[in-house]
């Protein structure tokens, strides 16, 4: 029997959180072949009579995506709006400065609009206060949102859009505290801009919730000070604050790589902290939560894209950011989700970054079909099982240390209670990468309940991948396990993504 050990107590009364579906958002953002050759390919031959590929869409359906953030990310601070609707023939091509590609949109906000509705997913819209500010915030609001009568809504109305969008979530601009962000501001610059353009865009429509842009990533030199002079102004108007962070493992170190959700932890600790900080600051009775609306590994195809961008720059729908995940990236999305899970209480809506082709789950080929990366499995099960109540997991657990990181736990876990359907689900994750883990879960408030499941994804190889007509990583059925007396009992094996379902 191995010396590691994890133990578990599960509580349906110590809850987190209420689990907000948005946690398991995505991102669709003008950027390579997101878009083209992407969710759109008119010609293709699944392609639907909207030039939507319909094979696409049956695996973001699998996904179960609520919310889809659009149209970036970077290229929305120098987007115009109005270029990307009415008819396709007047539409006008512009040097896409972001990316440096060339953007024809043929695709647009209605087609977005409609696709989200086809894959039954809601729009999380982002304006462009990068070169543009209010008014144009306040236009597209009232394109969007504004039943009829007005200039705007009625210029919806005459592009074959009757019915309003009712887009409810709006980004105030993205990642404005990059130096890289077409418009970059300082704090005070961005705090300002953002609260006259919430307070005019709750002027128009009061239903709507507003995330304001929180730092790039964690290792911006005004980070969290940029959090707390930004949230001075935005305060009272908005309803979330964005992180953004995305990891990789240039080192190769496995082991150090799994380890990366302890900087996580401090992350969100820290952006928590600047909030409550200044909800102090201003006695006020508002909570401000979290939009973790991007987020992922990346790092594979960074030198190839550096190189496209400089060299062969104004393409329609280069191959950008096409990282192929590999199976340690798979469970490093796992531990991702336990994660935001952990913290269901202030987290309330996450963007894994992107959904297509695009640092995705999902990659095409564009004369043929769609896969599944590796990172899609876990991903797929959090969003399916992952609905209800969060609750606090009780851990006592062994732990290990990496080349930059002290008292990693062997193990991370989290389960979720879902009252409706009767089930409890356990996520877990062995990270060691050398050893088995023995593993038990008491889950004696739950009487007469069952096994569902119990899916495992391992490997030998971290380096395996899922190609086109090749699936290695995927989940699969395990047997070897005792469940008497509301004990679960099994050995987890050394670096492996567990999902254990328990139903009445």
């Amino acid at each position: 029997m191995s010396h590691r050990n994890a133990r578990m107590i599960i509580d349906k009364e110590l809850k987190i959180a209420q689990i907000d579906k948005r946690i398991y958002g995505s991102f669709i953002e003008h950027l390579g072949r997101a878009v083209y050759n992407g969710i759109y390919q008119p010609g293709h031959m699944t392609a639907d009579e909207d030039g939507f590929r319909k094979d696409v869409m049956e695996l973001v359906k699998e996904l179960e995506v609520p919310i889809i953030r659009y149209p970036g990310g970077n290229f929305v601070s120098n987007f115009y709006w109005e270029d990307s609707v009415g008819p396709k023939e007047d539409r006008k091509k512009r040097l896409e400065l972001a990316w440096r590609s060339l953007e024809t949109n043929e695709f647009g906000l209605n087609e977005f609009s409609k696709w989200t509705k086809k894959v039954d997913s809601e729009i999380m819209m982002a304006v462009n206060l990068g070169t543009r500010g209010i008014s144009d915030a306040c236009n597209l609001l009232e394109y969007c949102n504004h039943e009829s009568g007005s200039y705007y809504s009625d210029l919806r109305i005459s592009h074959g859009y009757q019915e309003p969008h009712k887009v409810k979530t709006w980004c105030l601009g993205n990642e404005m505290d990059g130096p890289w962000q077409i418009g970059h501001k300082t704090a005070k610059e961005y705090g300002r801009l953002a609260e006259e353009t919430a307070k005019a865009m709750k002027l128009i429509d009061p239903s709507i919730e507003l995330v304001t842009c929180g730092s790039s990533n964690i290792q911006m030199p005004t980070f969290p000070e940029w959090e707390a002079t930004t949230l001075d102004y935005t305060y009272d108007y908005v309803d979330y604050i964005s992180l953004h962070q995305y990891y990789g493992n240039a080192d190769n170190d496995t082991e150090d790589f799994l380890a990366l959700t302890q900087d996580l932890e401090e992350f969100l600790h820290t952006v928590i902290a600047a909030c409550d900080y200044i909800k102090a600051k201003k006695r006020s009775k508002k909570k401000m939560n979290l939009s973790f609306d991007e987020w992922n590994v990346w790092f594979h195809a960074m030198q190839e894209d550096s190189e496209t961008m400089e060299k062969r720059p104004w393409q329609i729908a280069p191959h950008l950011l096409e990282d192929i995940y590999t199976f340690e990236d798979a469970l490093l999305v796992g531990l991702i989700l336990i994660t935001f899970l952990k913290h269901s209480d202030r987290v309330k809506m996450a963007c894994l970054a992107q959904l297509v082709n695009v640092i995705a789950p999902i990659m095409t080929d564009n004369e043929g079909g769609a896969w599944k990366q590796s990172i899609f499995y876990p991903f797929m099960q959090v969003s399916k099982y992952g609905r209800g109540t969060a609750l606090v997991p009780v851990m006592n657990v062994t732990k290990h240390d990496t080349a930059k990181h002290i008292d990693v736990t062997d193990v991370e876990s989290i389960a979720v209670y879902n009252e409706e359907k009767e089930e409890v689900t356990i996520f877990a994750v062995n990270r060691n990468t050398k050893e088995n883990v023995a593993f038990d879960a008491d889950l004696r408030g739950f009487v007469d309940y069952r096994i569902l499941e119990y899916s495992v994804m391992e490997q030998e190889d971290m380096k395996a991948v899922n190609l086109l007509n090749k699936e290695t990583v995927r989940p699969v059925s395990k047997t070897a396990y005792r469940f008497e007396d509301g004990k679960f009992e099994t050995v987890l094996g050394k670096c492996s993504w567990n999902v254990i379902r328990f139903g009445k």
